[in-house]
């Protein structure tokens, strides 16, 4: 029964991606194996699943790549169209293992309105909650944190002599120019309760006026914020490549405005049970994970055009997990 669900939702899967217009991904990571030959999965069978944007893809392509060296026989289904499918997938128990955001959590899956600052503080409420009511293991999150941010360029955030968005609200009125999407600027979570978090309310003439705000594509943001043009400020992901590629100034959120969104390997609890020594793999992975990296590896695929199931079989041989 087994094999016939995970078939059947690779088909699904496969059909929803070719009716989006997109190319599944599903079993497409590399053959390798764990240095020395050790085979402590030998006879697993796991299902690995992912969201459809690029950082998801790439953490599927880099624990699916990973655990078949460990021996476990691993279906793909790293791709899924939107957030729901994958999380719906391991909820069904079609899916065994996907990369989450404690924030998303937090906020999407549970509704919760409060911020938490402390990362470890956040995954600890998210674990429990999803323990107790999925049977669902967070495990501990990776060193990275893809929230929100706002970014100058280098020249940019040197001539306003910025580091951090407190700085930023030091500024004269006119140098306060901003660059966001829709979905940032509408957010209950978002661009308008920041700007009041750090006193500069929005469409105030001693704040931030309306006319300094500049509504976008989030694509776009990137690169008018690496010409300074519309804005000197744009809000960016802390984890895309084109914060490197461009040479953007990350600004420090020092009052802690932002929810962290630290990444974690979620497990069903049966497989867990059953493969405890998943916990070790996946912390494995987990602890080499930084902001700094998921940038470079981002950029390979957003940037560079190469193939996510090749960035994630590279980064693990560079590491020396597999051979």
């Amino acid at each position: 029964m087994r094999l016939v669900r995970t078939g059947s939702i690779a088909l699904l899967l496969v059909s929803l991606l070719a009716g989006c217009g997109l190319v599944s991904s599903s079993g497409t990571f590399h053959d390798a194996s764990l240095p020395g030959g050790e085979r402590p999965l030998d006879g697993a069978k796991l299902v690995v699943t992912s969201k459809s944007f690029t950082e998801g893809v790439l953490l599927g392509k880099i624990t699916a790549t990973y655990l078949a060296a460990a021996g476990a026989e691993v279906t793909d289904l790293t791709g899924a169209p939107g957030s729901a499918s994958s999380r719906q997938a391991q909820l069904n128990g079609d899916a065994d293992i996907l990369w989450e955001y404690t924030g998303t959590g937090w906020v999407n899956y549970h509704n919760e309105t409060e911020t938490i600052v402390d990362p470890k503080e956040l995954w600890q409420q998210v674990h429990d909650i999803e323990k107790r009511d999925y049977n669902l293991e967070w495990l501990p999150p990776a060193n990275f944190n893809d929230t929100y941010a706002f970014a100058a360029s280098g020249p940019t955030a040197q001539r306003l002599g910025v580091e951090s968005l407190s700085d930023v609200a030091a500024l004269p009125v006119g140098d306060r120019t901003f660059c966001v999407d829709d979905e940032f600027f509408s957010r209950s979570d978002g661009f308008l309760p920041m700007l009041t978090k750090y006193g500069i309310p929005y469409n105030d003439p001693n704040g931030v006026p309306a006319g300094n705000v500049t509504r976008m594509d989030a694509g776009v943001v990137y690169p008018a914020t690496a010409k300074s043009a519309p804005c000197n400020f744009g809000m960016v992901y802390t984890t895309d490549g084109r914060v490197k590629n461009l040479d953007l100034t990350v600004l420090d959120d020092d009052k802690k405005y932002f929810l962290p969104y630290s990444g974690t390997a979620v497990v069903r609890g049966a497989i867990i049970e059953e493969y405890p020594q998943l916990r070790t793999l996946l912390g494995t992975i987990s602890e080499r994970l930084t902001d700094q990296l998921m940038q470079d590896l981002n950029g390979r695929v957003d940037i560079d055009g190469e193939d996510p199931s090749d960035v994630a079989y590279d980064w693990l041989r560079s590491e020396k997990l597999v051979e």
